[in-house]
């Protein structure tokens, strides 16, 4: 194999990694993002494995279809983690905004900070408890509770699901930026619960991570899988064997995102009460006693 080609298909495995990667975040399996893209789950477990020609417009089709850009896909060389976070920020700067910037990644200038706001985040892969265990907590220290998809609801009076319909992912995932944009600037506290995927879009979790004390609220993949079977509502691919495979790969692409919160909580193999105990206790080890919600 001369040079040349072994840097094709050198870069060939590499977008075919991308492209799982991506997919699996988001937690589609190879069928939905067949249905979304339109071509066939074929095509894509053969992009995923490196084999073959590319062509540019239906790779286009896959990264419109999981809500991400082409150059992601295509770069040269490994993206930096908050590189997409730093793009969409410059991309909505002001020129002023921008001044300041250069300045403090110059070392010229630094950044003022701010007094810490009473607000948590709990994330977590669907099954994690975000709901339960928010509202309890909530409950528990006098604050307020705010689900994430209730807001996206209220806002846009349409379900989550016919958002999903009538949007498609990337719409979903622009309408939930906005939402949480909005409650950053809603003082606290409050206790928030995000949607599991939310980790996967740079510039939301960036946001969530600098205006919220996020926790980790983390489950072992059975622990998962029985919680959701309880809630009587099974992952997309369905009650079969391939189900678990599938949400260990979503978790394992999702736990260095995850891991990037300020805390996290264990929930595997103890009672509720436990949980929200362990829950309760990062909250006021973090922020001490907090005044209740007003």
């Amino acid at each position: 194999m001369t040079g040349a080609m072994e840097q094709e298909s050198l870069f060939l495995a590499e977008l075919g990694r991308r492209v799982r990667h991506a997919r699996t975040v988001r937690g589609l399996s190879r069928k939905l993002l067949s249905q979304t893209s339109g071509l066939s789950e074929r095509y894509i477990a053969q992009l995923e494995s490196g084999q073959g020609n590319v062509s540019i417009i239906l790779l286009r089709r896959v990264a419109n279809a999981m809500g991400i850009r082409l150059d992601d896909l295509i770069a040269d060389q490994e993206i930096p983690t908050d590189w997409h976070v730093l793009r969409d920020l410059l991309g909505n700067a002001s020129a002023e905004q921008i001044a300041l910037a250069k300045g403090v990644l110059s070392g010229k200038t630094g950044a003022a900070g701010e007094a810490v706001q009473p607000r948590v985040a709990v994330v977590g892969l669907r099954g994690a408890g975000k709901s339960t265990l928010g509202r309890r907590v909530a409950d528990r220290l006098g604050w307020s509770f705010v689900e994430l998809n209730a807001e996206i609801e209220r806002e846009n009076a349409l379900s989550v699901k016919e958002i999903f319909a009538i949007y498609g992912q990337e719409g979903y995932r622009r309408l939930e930026q906005g939402a949480l944009r909005r409650l950053t600037e809603r003082p606290g506290p409050f206790v928030l619960a995000t949607s599991g995927g939310i980790v996967a879009e740079p510039l939301t979790y960036d946001l969530l991570l600098q205006a919220f004390f996020t926790i980790w609220l983390r489950a072992k993949p059975e622990e998962h899988m029985r919680r959701v079977r309880d809630q009587g509502e099974l992952p997309t691919t369905g009650d079969h064997a391939s189900a678990m495979q599938e949400l260990r790969a979503v978790l394992l692409s999702r736990e260095p995102l995850y891991a990037r919160a300020s805390a996290v909580v264990d929930t595997s193999d103890v009672g509720v009460d436990v949980m929200v105990d362990r829950l309760a206790s990062a909250i006021e080890t973090r922020f001490g006693e907090v005044q209740p919600a007003s």
